[in-house]
C-alpha cells in the first residue's frame, strides 16, 4: 500500500476552474496582453515603463489571467483583452496545417487551458479559437497515445518535452494503462498481498513469541 502526502486535484474542464488544482492556480498566472479603457489613479508604480502617478487610458500592459478576468466587464469597460500571439490567425493557420509540428510547451505550457479561458472575453474570433483548440487536441491525441504505448521501445523524451501540461497528463495516463495491462498479462494484477499494517503487526508479534 502506498501513501501520498498530496492527492492531486484535477483541473477544471473547459471554461470552469478548480481552485484546489495546482494546475489551475498556475494557469491563472499566465499573462495576457491588455489595454486599459480608463484611467487607473495612483497605480502608475505598477507599470514599470512609466514614471507617471496614474495609469492613463489606452496603456498596453500584460496582466495575469486572474486579474484580467476580475477587471474585465462589458458594462464598465475597465480593460480590453487582446489575443496572445499563439491564438491569432497566423498561428491558427499553422495548427490547421499540422498541429504536431508545434512545440506547445515552449509557446505556452497551458495552451488548452488558456485557450478555454479566453472565451470569457468577448471577441469575434472566439468561435475560431475554440475550433482550433479542439482540432489541435484531436490532431495530436493519436500520436501522444501511440507514443505512450511504445514508451518501453523508444525514447519519448523529445516528444514529452514539447507537450502542453494537459497532454503530459494524457501521456502519463496512457503509460499507466500500459503498465496495468502488462501486469494483468503476467497475472500480477490479481495477486493478493498483505497490507503494511498486517506486516508491521507480524514484525511486532514474532519477537514477543520468541521471548
Amino acid at each position: 500500500m502506498t501513501t501520498q502526502s498530496y492527492l492531486p486535484v484535477p483541473p477544471g474542464v473547459g471554461m470552469e476552474e478548480n481552485f484546489l488544482s495546482l494546475d489551475d492556480i498556475l494557469l491563472s498566472q499566465e499573462k495576457l496582453p491588455t489595454r486599459t479603457e480608463c484611467v487607473f489613479p495612483r497605480l502608475g508604480f505598477v507599470e514599470k515603463t512609466s514614471d507617471t502617478r496614474d495609469i492613463p487610458e489606452g496603456t498596453k500592459m500584460e496582466m495575469p489571467l486572474w486579474l484580467a478576468k476580475g477587471l474585465y466587464d462589458n458594462k464598465r469597460r475597465l480593460v480590453s483583452v487582446e489575443q496572445p500571439k499563439i491564438y491569432r490567425q497566423g498561428w491558427r493557420t499553422v495548427f490547421s496545417a499540422d498541429p504536431n509540428v508545434v512545440d506547445l510547451h515552449k509557446m505556452g505550457p497551458y495552451y488548452y487551458g488558456l485557450g478555454s479561458q479566453l472565451l470569457h472575453f468577448d471577441s469575434p474570433e472566439n468561435p475560431e479559437i475554440a475550433q482550433t483548440v479542439l482540432q489541435t487536441y484531436i490532431g495530436r491525441f493519436r500520436r501522444i497515445m501511440d507514443s505512450s504505448q511504445n514508451a518501453y521501445n523508444e525514447d519519448t523524451s523529445a516528444l514529452v518535452e514539447r507537450l502542453d501540461v494537459l497532454e503530459r497528463s494524457l501521456f502519463r495516463t496512457g503509460q499507466a494503462g500500459l503498465n496495468d495491462f502488462q501486469r494483468w498479462e503476467k497475472g500480477q494484477a490479481s495477486q493478493i498481498t498483505a497490507s503494511n499494517l498486517v506486516q508491521n503487526y507480524r514484525k511486532r508479534k514474532f519477537p514477543d513469541l520468541e521471548a
